[in-house]
């Protein structure tokens, strides 16, 4: 099939050449690399009718502008597909609005990073059946086999990604841990002997602890060159307020980005306000800097 590719970042550049590999010509607009057309009207150009346009963009206020441009260039029947992670509800309400347009929107959850090029994408996409079925050449292409299926509604594929991302916080928090702990016992361990072994015949093997293992046979089992600072790109967010809205408890998903929270402090201010609460009522002693 014929689609055009909006973004050409990690993951839409990855797309792109799987695509191309699997025989589905791909125009694209980035304005930051080389692409086919130089503006979004020029890309609709270069399709045919029902236009297929795929955005793979951050989730926000770029998302927004674009796909507000793009409902204004694309015509009835033609379809906007949103790969990125953005939040479901902004998803539904787009889908709305691409309604009254009479263009079908699909949100289409996407995992997979860097490595989706040679092993696959998997593809969680919501929304319309046609718009679903327009699409379902590329889907086949870009993902594994059974790695992509329609999930429900406006707003499925995006709900689904990121109750996904949900969930691999609190794996990635569980990993870390453990290795936290084994670096505090009395053993001399080889961390990526021991990730090693892990990928075979444990159940806690994982592709997760695949990338563990080359990234300490690149960086070293001490991690020194590795600042202890890491980032969330919203989605664990969002699972946990969806949580408190539905009164489900999500305690290990919570936990984990909570962890993410105090890995960003310098100095804990509630550490402090625990130590001098002990000294108060306990007697304890406070260690003062140095």
């Amino acid at each position: 099939m014929k689609l055009g590719m909006v973004g050409l970042g990690r993951m839409g550049s990855g797309m792109t050449e799987r695509l191309r590999q699997g025989g589905h010509e791909v125009m694209t607009y980035d304005p930051q690399v080389e692409s086919t057309a130089s503006s979004l009207e020029e890309l609709a150009s270069q399709l045919e009718s029902p236009r297929v346009v795929w955005m793979m963009i951050p989730a926000g206020k770029i998302t927004e502008d674009t796909t507000r441009e793009l409902l204004g260039i694309l015509e009835s029947g033609d379809v906007l597909v949103d790969g990125g992670n953005s939040n479901f509800h902004d998803s539904q309400r787009r889908n709305g609005e691409a309604a009254e347009r009479g263009v079908e929107f699909l949100d289409v959850g996407v995992s997979g990073g860097i490595w989706g090029l040679k092993e696959g994408f998997c593809l969680m996409a919501g929304g319309p059946d046609r718009a679903v079925g327009l699409l379902q050449p590329a889907l086949e292409t870009l993902a594994p086999p059974g790695g992509w299926a329609h999930v429900g509604p406006s707003g499925a594929g995006h709900f689904v990604k990121m109750v996904h991302n949900g969930i691999e916080y609190g794996l990635m928090q569980a990993y870390a841990e453990g290795f936290d702990l084994m670096r505090a016992s009395e053993f001399d361990l080889d961390f990526e002997q021991i990730s090693g072994i892990w990928r075979y015949g444990s159940v806690v093997r994982s592709w997760l602890v695949e990338l563990l293992h080359d990234a300490l046979a690149k960086h070293g089992g001490g991690l020194e060159d590795i600042s202890d600072y890491v980032e969330d790109s919203g989605e664990g967010r969002w699972t946990v307020e969806e949580a408190v809205n539905a009164a489900v408890p999500l305690p290990v998903i919570t936990a984990a980005l909570y962890a993410r929270f105090a890995s960003r402090q310098d100095e804990s201010y509630a550490a402090k306000i625990n130590a001098i609460l002990r000294a108060e009522f306990g007697g304890h002693p406070v260690t003062k800097k140095q």
